[in-house]
């Protein structure tokens, strides 16, 4: 195949849906057969109040903090602290584990927070020059700083922006795009069901 980019990126405002988008597309691989690994973030609230982010690993389940608000060790972005430790242990490990073990690797989010650990950064470089693709969110902001825009800059990434109007049909898109990817990179293994169905 020719033109297929391997890494694809999402962006949009906060609260659009990137990380529901790429959870549903993640969805449509695995019901293709595909595994899916790496690492998703999603806000924690209390009584309607947001107050912090926790970060999963997509094959463990395995769970810590991203970011809690209020004051605390670590690196400050706003009202939260960033919780390193957590962010690596969980994080960084998800992507390392997708990238020798699952076909497709999720990286959810490459922001302002995660790009405090270097070790975080470390993985994201493996991933996206690793034969496995990529399906990721980044923040809105990424060109504000060197080492996203950097990725922006890449040849092999395509970004998509999440709208109102192209949210829905969106996750399709995505995990259409990842598989003419995996095919051109002619990778195999994880699943029983039939690959190759239409999206």
């Amino acid at each position: 195949m020719t033109g297929v980019k391997k890494n694809i990126l999402v962006t949009g405002r906060p609260g659009i849906g990137k990380t529901t988008a790429v959870l549903r597309a993640a969805g449509i691989l695995k019901s293709l057969g595909y595994s899916v690994g790496g690492m998703v973030s999603r806000e924690e609230r209390v009584r309607g109040v947001r107050t912090g982010f926790i970060i999963e690993d997509l094959m463990t389940g395995a769970r810590g903090y991203l970011a809690k608000a209020g004051p605390g060790p670590g690196p400050r972005v706003g009202k939260y602290h960033v919780i390193l430790e957590d962010l690596e242990s969980v994080g960084v490990a998800a992507i390392e584990r997708a990238i020798e073990e699952a076909d497709v690797v999720v990286i959810d989010e490459i922001g302002p927070m995660e790009l405090y650990s270097e070790a975080f950064k470390r993985a994201v470089a493996r991933a996206l020059d690793s034969k496995r693709p990529v399906l990721a969110t980044i923040h809105i902001r990424a060109r504000t700083y060197p080492f996203t825009r950097s990725i922006l800059s890449r040849a092999d990434v395509q970004l998509y922006t999440v709208t109102l109007t192209n949210r829905e049909g969106l996750p399709r898109v995505l995990a259409s795009e990842v598989e003419r990817a995996l095919k051109s990179l002619q990778l195999r293994g994880g699943g029983d069901k039939t690959r190759g169905e239409t999206l």
